[in-house]
């Protein structure tokens, strides 16, 4: 298995639930660990921030990506970033089900992403099934929010600190709670 194969087979959001990809994201996660080890055990510059992260995500992050370690995630092939985000310390990205963060985002402290879900049925409880969270332009979300699985957040949404994130988010709202709920909307000006 390929990293894009691995990636259009989660795309359709299938079962992963075979020996084959099993092995394969065990692969991936220990080579994401060394990666994150070397990224989080130590300062470093801006630049070599991006540099381990480049190399953790398989492409060059742009040059606007700003990013305060620790972070950590289990796969790291299946994140994409766009212009200007910055993410704080100690976020932890389950990305196998793929995460989008638009341009111009605020990620806070200890935000979770979690890509994963399991069978809710007992005998399907140990295979895991992949869907994708998306974040558009310009989202802060707050520390210590859980974002789910097949969760989309529209332009400049902002997630309250704490909020457990279960469902789609409108863009210029404003949700918080456990689950999430909508506060009120953005007015731009």
């Amino acid at each position: 298995m390929t990293i894009e194969s691995f990636k259009a087979y989660v795309k359709a959001r299938k079962a992963l639930n075979t020996e084959d990809i099993h092995h394969f994201m065990d692969d991936m996660s220990n080579e994401a660990r060394r990666i994150t080890f070397r990224l989080n055990t130590a300062y470093h510059v801006p630049d070599k921030v991006r540099e381990l992260l480049s190399e953790l995500f398989g492409y060059s992050v742009p040059q606007t990506l700003r990013v305060f370690p620790p972070f950590y995630t289990d796969f790291g092939k299946n994140i994409s970033i766009g212009e200007n985000v910055f993410i704080n310390a100690c976020c932890h990205f389950q990305d196998h089900g793929g995460i989008t963060i638009g341009d111009g985002c605020q990620i806070g402290h200890n935000v979770v992403f979690a890509t994963l879900n399991h069978g809710l049925a007992p005998e399907d409880r140990k295979t895991t099934y992949p869907a994708p969270i998306i974040l558009g332009k310009n989202v802060w979300i707050g520390s210590n929010a859980t974002i789910l699985q097949d969760v989309s957040i529209g332009d400049n949404a902002i997630i309250g600190a704490g909020a457990v994130v279960t469902k789609n988010v409108e863009a210029n709202t404003i949700v918080g709670g456990s689950p999430a709920r909508f506060i009120k909307s953005i007015e731009n000006k």
